[in-house]
């Protein structure tokens, strides 16, 4: 297979492989002479090493989670990632299953512009060994797991400690996280292109510990002292932690490219018709018939 002749399909697990969608835009690829290689979600990995020097684009058929999952690996592989919704909320998506050969045709017209998209390096030390390493297009959360008191974490930015708190845990999430879990516990929302990373505490026992903003040339550690504890990634993936464990959280040195054909200022959009917010919990008449 030469370089650059093919694409790739990520498809959620429960979406029907026959959807109208997704036959045509396999007759589309086809007929432009490019070749197609599809995996479920849970497949991506070894499929993707596979193909890698020869794919032009990675699509992700699904809804969020099956974007953050694609993104992690097309960052690494240095592939542009199109995302297109068939699930609830389809936040960091970019097209409807309707528009997807529409969207395809725009794409090898060069038609559209690439949002660089950060993600996160989190490398777990126990001792002197690398016990785990991971990327992370959300967030990484050191969590207190079935533990039901709070956990101790001691955090540091670049080696100085920035302070040792008591919590159910402590998230690091990137812009594109920023309004996922981060914004549930708390934290501010980043515009997405901006590389900074967010520390925000889960139920902190001190009312001092607020959220911070850090720029992606911090690197950010979270130790344990004295408890276990959980490591979660983007949601989905998760490892046991030790007491003594050394959580390493920095900028990953690649980022995703996704494929857009709206404005950069849809993100605001976004923000109000999939998120909520500003729209106000009681309108006045007037605005009912706006909305």
């Amino acid at each position: 297979m030469s370089g650059g002749d093919s694409v790739g399909l990520l498809i959620h697990p429960q979406v029907d492989s026959g959807l109208p969608a997704l036959q045509a835009a396999r007759k589309f690829l086809k007929e432009r002479g490019l070749q197609v290689w599809e995996v479920r979600r849970d497949g991506l990995a070894g499929e993707l090493d596979r193909h890698v020097s020869g794919t032009r684009l990675l699509v992700t058929l699904g809804g969020d989670g099956t974007l953050l999952h694609g993104g992690r690996l097309a960052a690494e592989a240095g592939i542009p990632l199109l995302g297109v919704n068939l699930g609830r909320l389809g936040f960091l998506t970019e097209l409807e299953a309707g528009d997807l050969v529409k969207g395809l045709r725009q794409f090898f017209a060069g038609d559209y512009r690439q949002e660089e998209r950060t993600l996160i390096e989190c490398v777990v030390r126990r001792g002197r060994r690398r016990v785990q390493r991971s990327l992370a297009l959300n967030e990484a959360v050191v969590h207190r797991g079935a533990d039901p008191g709070l956990i101790r974490l001691r955090v540091s930015v670049d080696g100085q400690e920035l302070g040792v708190i008591d919590a159910d845990g402590v998230l690091v999430a990137t812009a594109t996280g920023s309004t996922a879990y981060a914004l549930a516990l708390g934290g501010p929302i980043l515009e997405p292109d901006l590389m900074d990373l967010v520390i925000v505490p889960m139920n902190p026992f001190a009312l001092t510990v607020r959220p911070v903003v850090c720029t992606p040339s911090r690197s950010l550690t979270v130790e344990l002292p004295k408890h276990q504890a959980i490591l979660q990634i983007d949601g989905s993936s998760t490892a046991p932690l030790r007491s003594g464990d050394l959580v390493s959280i920095a900028a990953y040195g690649r980022r995703l490219r996704i494929v857009r054909f709206s404005p950069p200022e849809r993100f605001y959009h976004l923000l109000r018709q999939k998120l909520g917010w500003g729209l106000p919990l009681v309108p006045y008449p007037e605005e009912k018939r706006q909305r």
